[in-house]
């Protein structure tokens, strides 16, 4: 019977300010359009942890279930361990979802955007069908376009939504540039696993590309947040530049996969990638509230 201690392992506390990041964002660009409700940012935070909370168990459940997770690298694995029988953990992540689905129909409802049920329900799908179903598109190469979009452009505009309305270019080019961070930490985990995931038929991104082009990749999307910050900077919000400031922190995290690290020694990137990201979203979101 697995402890509490390994069931928080089972979180994977170091992906959790993934989405953190984007509700941090959506609601600076909601202070930058004058409309702030934090009530509403405080469900929206919920909902994200909940969703990322709910696709790392539902990853375990699968991966642990297809035999992806023998002899697995990375942080510790419920199902792949044998700690926690593969059913547990499948209702761990159903229950998560539904923690995510009440949260988020609170929002529905205090917004009166009905609408907004269909996201939610498409952001469920996703995290489910990510390594889920008959057809995962997550080995398929896909997870990173999902990533983008659910954690970022999605997460970010859905956030500044609840709260004013409207989706700003602001929300829109913070969307891009935390969805950049959120691809990024995903891929250096995959680059990291390329080599199991290959031989256990996992066809993530990585794998597709290869380890340098993957790795050139990666330092491409580290490199992306601080470009779409320059319009912003440029057009309406000075402020937005105590962004750069992360620029050293994210320098120091790409240079070991650049320069070639491998299997337990890509583990402190796959932090270090996670809490630059935030830095990143944090320090965005100073400059957001005060522009």
């Amino acid at each position: 019977m697995a402890t509490s201690t390994q069931w928080v392992q089972g979180t994977r506390p170091r992906t959790l300010p993934a989405a953190v990041s984007p509700v941090l964002v959506g609601t600076g660009a909601a202070a930058a359009a004058g409309s702030v409700h934090i009530g509403r940012a405080l469900l929206a935070l919920a909902v994200a942890v909940a969703l990322q909370i709910g696709v790392n168990f539902a990853n375990d459940y699968s991966d642990g279930v297809r035999g992806t997770d023998d002899d697995r690298v990375g942080p510790f694995r419920l199902v792949g361990s044998g700690a926690v029988r593969a059913a547990t953990v499948k209702a761990a992540a159903w229950v998560s979802f539904g923690v995510a689905a009440l949260c988020g129909l609170v929002l529905v409802v205090l917004t009166a955007e009905w609408w907004l049920l269909a996201v939610g329900a498409a952001a469920v799908a996703a995290a489910w069908y990510y390594t889920g179903g008959s057809r995962p598109y997550g080995y398929r190469g896909m997870g990173e376009l999902s990533v983008f979009v659910f954690f970022g452009l999605v997460a970010v505009g859905g956030t500044t939504f609840v709260q004013t309305g409207q989706i700003s270019a602001s929300s829109v080019l913070a969307g891009a540039a935390v969805g950049s961070s959120a691809c990024a930490l995903l891929l250096v985990n995959n680059i990291r696993d390329a080599p199991k995931d290959a031989g256990a038929g996992k066809r993530t991104l990585a794998v597709f590309l290869g380890q340098q082009r993957s790795r050139l990749l990666y330092a491409g999307l580290m490199t992306a947040p601080f470009v779409l910050a320059l319009p912003m900077i440029v057009t309406a919000d000075p402020w937005v530049a105590l962004a750069l400031l992360a620029i050293p922190m994210t320098a120091r995290v790409t240079v070991p996969v650049l320069r070639g690290d491998e299997g337990p020694a890509l583990i402190p990137a796959l932090q270090g990638t996670s809490f630059t990201g935030l830095l990143f979203a944090s320090l965005l979101t100073v400059g957001l509230f005060l522009s």
